[in-house]
């Protein structure tokens, strides 16, 4: 029962209270108050995510929520939009879907201010597209790079801010690569304007990039030792801002995890060890200060350039001269001449801090790099992009970069404007279509202003040389620039390097069909459940979300050129597949009609169709799944069938070398075909609650349960890949349902939890699970297709076989209960003995169980092959194979091994024949062969012998009872069976038939599709005799099988 208080309790359905409206759209007020008032609702009930049509409102919960596990990747996998709440998994699905459905590429813009929660949303969809698309070694690598770029990246690149513990200082867009199949096979990264200033210098209370933090904290003894690594408040440049801790980050596991990613990516153990002295080699160069000696600058203690000299392989001499003076480059009446000039204390600290912001910024350039070379494809098919970018924000103090990345978010909101508001309204009036338009404020003109009118300053960048600063090969390897090459113009300035990125970057997401998510941050505390109104306001206001949804009301929700729409739904109706032949328009107009689509939901325009509702496309969408689905099924079940004729007989075979040489077996049971599902699961939604949504049924049946004390008590039982299900039935003590007979789960025992099965070495049909806790005694009608279902997964799951244990005495471990005389648990003992019949007699007695039964057929025997070509019944084929199994004798009173116990008969009523009895059910009339019965004249026979070996089983599930309400044999006819001959008057003479024939003695039920069924006195056309019993003949336009000595030739 632990299990079910999970789903109890899952947000999802549970969501029994209204918080607010899930999609904006349908607010009965569009202003910015009653959009905040909604949000607000959501959030403090712990609803994040709200929709505006199919753009993603996502409020920052700084917290962990409980709905990101496996049960919602399942229940999101494939759905529509409006099935279930809204979440950053059904984007995610809808992304993955439209790219292999229109072979489009996708990307999601995710922007808001700086803490709203952008980072951690990227992740979110990057992990749901990982586990819902396949794929085999190479592109599960290919994931693992993916979700393992996150923790690399971030902790070279993010960092904590007055307003967000883990701020990205970079721009990031991800391209996940996928094969036509959908499997994720290659990736890139292309990362803009990280904020270098951050490694020497930030606000109070603001801490450096987290790398610095997690090596001083998480190194080894070793690596501290070789690395000079000391306490944080040592570095200058982490000890002056005064925030070194964070509450929500463990710098320690963090710098494992970090060393872990790059071991995935492939970055090799000395390239590590090179980063990590970069990293320290940063952190020692912040410890040099300079003195002011005669107007120029000196080192002020030189013991503080051994480290960082030693650390970045540079002579100790060499590098206090560049840090120290510099060379300019001078022309002079056409001549060129070099000049070393040396700085002043200003100018020296200038050079310090350019060197170890270059050196942070080409360590962090190398691992992206190794990034995209550990997932570099030869070819683009399909791709997703998730665009996670550094959040808009305003100080006190704004750095150049600030205005950098303000920059870049107002060119995202450009893309925004333009695709959601701008360029929809303008497509409307283009195709025609009746619009009233929305004014909204369009931000072009600050990006404008920014790019013509503003002249970007020019960052001084630090540039080595491997020529001027003998440097370790990696250090050198980050600074390939050849500085003696001739110079020509001036050097890319920052500004320019940032303004080209972010039109590329808008060029590239404008030839993708772009989805949004739009991140608000409630508050400045950072706390959960804390909101502030006017903070959530402004927010709004400046993302357009009241412009959003005015023009997604009045709107259309999908449009489609006519000729798209015509291939993808030409499946719909004869004249439209597989192509329309006439005007499109008018192609369209059918396909509407076809599924009754009303006229106010759609418009036609000039070369689009405009659709309204999401619902009247899912109208179409669910039409075309289920047309393809009645032909995919027609194929799969021609398919299957023939897979299932050919596996039938191999797991028979299998079932049977289970229990060979060790148990004796019913007679019914061994040619008979596996059905697997005996409870008729697809129509059984009050037994699937208890499983996963997609999990799989090897085998249902309704067993006997016994417990303690030996009492019988009906349970469904149900095997799954991963578990073993025992489903019972309750009254309802209390509540609405009060008095009802509810469902209830039993016992789930997960399949690699079984220690062994235990049988005896009779033909009786019970078993023992043996499990850690405790014993569960079942008598089932299908053990040994249970068996060997169970037996294949188990070795799946454990890579050994399942323990069968054979003993005419069995002990039972029970249940330690919680109060009562059997609170001790204790064992109970089973025995079996040789009996009468093939129906077990129990007689319990204290703790032991004796059932007596009948002895079965020998342990040895083993199913007969029939062979494939007989599996199925082909009038073009006169040459059938006649089957290996000796033909069944006639019908007897007691059939399929004697009467099962009530319970058991009783269980499939739709299956039984009502067929009335012999007219001496003691004495049945079994003639032996047709030669014997044309002697017999019309005497009775005598008594017989015991043929119980004659014995046919029934068709439908085997071994159960097919006996009519009075007791008597399951037959065809309700009359009964006259001796052959008896009494007859001979039947006047008839035309000689072409072929032999003859004349049904019995009824017979066919046992396989390549058989005969007939009743009594059917007259069948013989095509073969075979000595094995079975002969070919037709009957009513069917060719099949029949055995000989149901009939008698006449």
């Amino acid at each position: 029962m632990g299990s079910r208080g999970h789903y109890r309790y899952h947000w999802q359905s549970h969501n029994v209270k209204q918080s607010g409206v899930d999609d904006m759209v349908l607010l009965t007020k569009i202003n910015e108050d009653a959009i905040v008032e909604n949000l607000k609702k959501r959030y403090m009930d712990d609803y994040i995510f709200t929709y505006i049509g199919p753009v993603l409102i996502s409020v920052n919960p700084f917290k962990q929520m409980p709905y990101f596990t496996d049960k919602e990747v399942e229940l999101y996998q494939g759905a529509a939009q409006y099935e279930n709440p809204p979440h950053i998994y059904a984007l995610a699905d809808n992304m993955y879907r439209n790219m292999m459905i229109d072979r489009e590429n996708q990307c999601v813009i995710i922007s808001g201010e700086s803490g709203a929660g952008k980072t951690v949303a990227a992740k979110y969809i990057m992990s749901y597209i990982s586990r819902v698309s396949g794929g085999g070694p190479k592109v599960q690598h290919v994931k693992d790079i993916i979700l393992q770029s996150n923790p690399l990246l971030e902790a070279f690149g993010n960092a904590k801010t007055l307003r967000n513990n883990n701020s990205s200082r970079f721009g990031k867009y991800f391209e996940i690569q996928f094969s036509s199949g959908g499997e994720p096979d290659g990736g890139k990264i292309s990362n803009f304007l990280l904020e270098k200033s951050r490694v020497v210098t930030r606000n109070p209370g603001e801490r450096s990039f987290h790398i610095f933090y997690q090596l001083i904290e998480g190194a080894s003894g070793d690596q501290k030792s070789s690395l000079g690594i000391t306490n944080l408040d040592y570095y200058s440049y982490l000890n002056q801002s005064g925030s070194y801790k964070v509450d929500d980050i463990n710098d320690k596991s963090d710098f494992q995890e970090t060393m872990h990613a790059m071991d995935v990516i492939g970055i090799s153990r000395e390239d590590r060890a090179m980063v990590l002295q970069i990293v320290a080699g940063v952190l020692h160069l912040g410890n040099i200060n300079f003195k002011e000696a005669g107007n120029y600058a000196a080192v002020e203690s030189e013991e503080f350039l051994a480290f960082p000299a030693f650390l970045l392989g540079i002579d100790q001499e060499r590098l206090k001269e560049k840090l120290t003076s510099r060379k300019m480059d001078g022309k002079w009446g056409g001549k060129s001449e070099s000049i070393d000039v040396t700085l002043n204390v200003e100018q020296a600290c200038f050079t310090r801090d350019a060197l170890t912001k270059a050196l942070h910024a080409r360590v962090f350039d190398f691992l992206v790099e190794s990034i995209n070379k550990a997932m570099v494809k030869d070819h683009q098919e399909l791709n997703i992009g998730v665009l996670d970018i550094y959040g808009f924000e305003i100080f006190q103090k704004n750095g150049f970069e600030q205005f950098c990345i303000n920059f870049v978010n107002e060119k995202l909101q450009q893309i925004f404007i333009e695709l959601t508001l701008k360029a929809e309204q303008e497509e409307y009036v283009q195709e025609g279509i009746r619009w009233t338009p929305i004014e909204y404020f369009n931000n072009k003109i600050v990006c404008d202003l920014i790019e013509s009118k503003i002249r970007f300053p020019r960052e001084l960048d630090y540039r080595g040389s491997s020529n001027s600063v003998r440097a370790e090969p990696f250090i050198r390897a980050l600074f390939p620039e050849n500085l003696n090459a001739e110079k020509k113009g001036r050097p890319t300035t920052a500004g320019s390097k940032i303004k080209k990125q972010a039109n590329d970057l808008v060029s590239t997401l404008m030839k993708c069909t772009p989805h949004y998510i739009r991140c608000i941050k409630p508050n400045e505390t950072k706390k959960p459940k804390d909101w502030e109104e006017s903070r959530v306001k402004h927010q709004v206001e400046y993302l357009g979300l009241k412009e959003n949804i005015r023009v997604r009301r009045a709107g259309y929700a999908y449009r489609r050129v006519f000729r798209k729409f015509l291939n993808r739904y030409a499946i719909l109706t004869k004249e439209s597949w597989p192509t329309w032949r006439g005007d499109e328009k008018q192609g369209v107009l059918h396909l509407l009609r076809s599924v009754n689509m009303d006229q106010d939901q759609f418009q036609l325009g000039k070369t689009k169709l405009f659709i309204k509702a999401p619902e009247s496309l899912f109208l179409l969408e669910e039409t075309r799944d289920r047309k393809f689905d009645g032909y995919a099924r027609a194929i799969q079940k021609a398919w299957r069938l023939y897979l299932a004729r050919k596996k039938c007989v191999q797991m028979r075979e299998e079932a049977s070398d289970l229990l060979l040489n060790k148990k004796e077996r019913r007679r019914h049971s061994l040619n008979r075909n596996f059905v697997g599902d005996y409870l008729g699961m697809e129509e059984r939604p009050e037994l699937r609650q208890f499983l996963s949504k997609r999990e799989k049924i090897d085998f249902a049946d309704t067993v006997n349960k016994y417990d303690r004390r030996f009492k019988g008590t009906k349970r469904d039982l149900i095997l799954t890949p991963k578990s073993v299900y025992l489903i019972g039935r309750e009254k309802v003590k209390q509540g609405p349902e009060k008095g009802q007979i509810k469902e209830v789960l039993k016992r789930k025992i997960d399949v690699e939890k079984i220690m062994a099965v235990s049988l005896s070495t009779m033909q009786d049909d019970f078993l023992i699970l043996h499990e850690q806790e405790y014993d569960s005694l079942l008598e089932c009608v299908f053990k040994t297709e249970f068996i060997s279902l169970l037996a294949r997964r188990f070795e799946e799951k454990t890579q050994r076989k399942l323990p069968l244990k054979f003993a005419n005495t069995l002990e039972m471990k029970l249940k330690k209960e919680s109060w009562g005389p059997w609170s001790a648990g204790g064992s109970r003992q089973v025995q079996f003995i040789q009996g009468q019949g093939d129906a077990a007699v129990l007689r319990p007695s204290n703790k032991t169980l004796q059932v007596s039964i009948g002895q079965g057929l020998p342990k040895n025997s083993r199913p007969t092959r029939k062979g494939m070509s007989q599996s199925r019944s082909n009038m073009s084929r006169p040459h059938q194979h006649i089957p290996t199994r000796l033909a069944p004798g006639p019908p007897v009173a007691h059939q399929n091994g004697g009467l099962k116990h009530a319970n058991i008969s009783q269980r499939n009523p739709q299956h039984q024949s009502h067929r009335s009895a012999p007219a001496n059910p003691a004495h049945p009339f079994l003639p032996v062969s047709a030669n014997q019965l044309k002697n017999r004249g019309s005497r009775h026979t005598a008594q017989q012998p015991n043929l119980d070996c004659l014995k046919v089983p029934d068709q439908g599930a085997a071994g159960n009872e097919r006996t009519s309400a009075n007791g008597g044999m399951a037959h065809r006819q309700s009359t009964n069976r006259p001796a052959p001959g008896g009494g007859r008057p001979k039947p006047a003479p008839k035309p000689k038939p072409q072929v032999p024939q003859c004349k049904a003695l019995y009824a017979y039920d066919a046992q396989d599709t390549d058989e005969l069924s007939f009743n009594a006195d059917d007259i069948i056309d013989i095509i073969t005799e075979d000595a094995s019993g079975w002969w070919t003949g037709r009957l009513r336009g069917k060719q099949g099988l029949f055995p000989n000595n149901y009939v008698t030739k006449i």
